[in-house]
């Protein structure tokens, strides 16, 4: 059973399993895709960047990275990550 973390809400995971299975996805493709609605996604991806499970490929362009992987598959309890500051 996938281990999520208390700032994660139930739609993460589908955004998370359409990157992986589509590739770099903008928050209108997610939607697209049968996923949450654009404004929600929009939303919702960098907050995951934020935690390092989506990686900001470019504006409003996000793929998955390895943790996100790890965390899909059972192997990273997502109450363990840290959110990244922020550079710009």
């Amino acid at each position: 059973m996938r281990q999520d973390a208390e700032w994660m809400v139930r739609s993460d995971d589908r955004i998370l399993e359409l990157i992986r299975e589509h590739g770099n996805l903008t928050p209108t493709a997610i939607e697209d895709l049968g996923g949450p609605t654009a404004g929600y996604a929009r939303n919702r991806c960098p907050i995951l960047a934020k935690y390092g499970l989506l990686e900001r490929i470019s504006r409003g362009l996000y793929g998955i990275t390895d943790e996100g992987e790890a965390y899909l598959n059972e192997e990273l309890d997502a109450s363990e990550l840290e959110a990244k500051t922020e550079t710009s």
